[in-house]
């Protein structure tokens, strides 16, 4: 595969119209190879999101719904109830490729939409929509990252030092990220912000991609490892905390990747403002709280073995390795979204923010 000079030239998530492909850069060789690879099967695209080959929540709703218009293309038929039969099949398999970033179940959601509007319209005909469905989402996310960006900045001033945890960088949407949003629009205003990235084990995304991804971009960015966090908060070096989410309950209670709850509780020890950066589309008003949300445990190897010539946990002995924890919602300043801040009672702001979605999207239909 070709190698390239800097990652900021790509997008995260795409499509190869001429090939009719998913290509995306493959985060599990970062930082040391960026390689772009094309996937055309529904198999090699599962593959992809379950193994992080493309991860974040924003990133692999994009995914999904290219992956499962690239399925669609592959249906055979034109009896309508046998097309979506095979549609919904393929849908339900991506689907069971990672259950906490929703996401992904709202992206396919929203393609299932398509199809379903659609009964009795020829087989092109839907699959010319599903294209354009998948197009717009992949749109969106370029355009709600950047607004989530105009909000955070607000929030902050030149020259204040920021904390991040995980990767919800440009390497987890399409364009800018969630939680660097703020960042990268800093960079282009001559903020210098001085970035710190938790390391984020036991995959490392801070470590390989944020740093790797804000350094390219000309950032001051430090690492550390996710238990120095309190130690550097504490002698008054960070201003504000900024991370991403899977996904947000009702009452506030988000979850992020595992790690992001320690962050949060010496972020509320020492005074720190703690903002979570999340698109609406993450945000689940369906679950009441964090006890409704699905945490992935995975492979113990990824803790014993992943990063080291030789095991480093004595055979025989059990691994914990949730994917994500749940961070409460009195630990939370704020949740940065697209069409403003929700401060608590987040059951009261977060509705308030789903009406001024809805009043926007009546606004564009109009438009149109």
């Amino acid at each position: 595969m070709p190698q390239y000079d800097n990652i900021l030239n790509y997008d995260t998530v795409a499509l190869d119209e001429k090939n009719h492909a998913l290509v995306i850069i493959d985060q599990t060789k970062l930082p040391n190879h960026i390689e772009i690879i094309s996937l055309t099967e529904q198999k090699d695209i599962w593959e992809a999101i379950y193994l992080l080959k493309v991860r974040g929540a924003p990133a692999i709703g994009v995914a999904a719904a290219i992956g499962v218009y690239l399925a669609a293309r592959q249906i055979k038929t034109e009896d309508y109830e046998s097309f979506y039969k095979e549609f919904k099949k393929a849908s339900d398999y991506l689907n069971s490729s990672r259950p906490t970033a929703v996401n992904l179940s709202w992206a396919l959601n929203r393609m299932e939409q398509v199809v379903l509007t659609r009964k009795g319209s020829p087989a092109a005909d839907i699959i010319e929509a599903l294209h354009a469905e998948a197009i717009a989402i992949r749109e969106e996310d370029i355009e709600v990252c950047r607004a989530i960006g105009k909000n955070g900045l607000a929030l902050v001033k030149p020259g204040d030092g920021l904390l991040t945890h995980c990767n919800a960088g440009q390497l987890a949407t399409v364009r800018y990220g969630t939680a660097t949003a703020p960042m990268y629009l800093g960079q282009e205003e001559g903020y210098n912000f001085k970035i710190y990235c938790d390391e984020t084990r036991p995959l490392l995304q801070g470590a390989r991609l944020t740093s790797f991804e804000l350094n390219s971009a000309g950032m001051d960015v430090t690492v550390l490892c996710d238990n120095m966090s309190a130690s550097l908060m504490r002698t008054g070096k960070i201003n504000a905390v900024f991370v991403g989410c899977d996904r947000v309950a009702r009452n506030g209670d988000t979850a992020n990747k595992i790690g992001t709850s320690m962050a949060a509780l010496a972020a509320k020890r020492y005074g720190v403002p703690f903002y979570v950066c999340a698109p609406t589309s993450t945000i689940d008003m369906s679950i009441a709280d964090g006890e409704g949300i699905v945490i992935e445990q995975r492979k113990g190897e990824e803790v014993t073995s992943m990063w080291y010539e030789k095991p480093m946990v004595p055979e025989g002995v059990k691994v914990y390795n949730p994917a994500f924890d749940v961070t409460d919602a009195d630990l939370i300043t704020g949740i940065v979204t697209e069409f403003g801040v929700a401060y608590p009672p987040y059951e009261d702001s977060l509705a308030r923010i789903f009406l001024k979605k809805e009043v926007h999207g009546k606004v564009m239909e109009l438009l149109k």
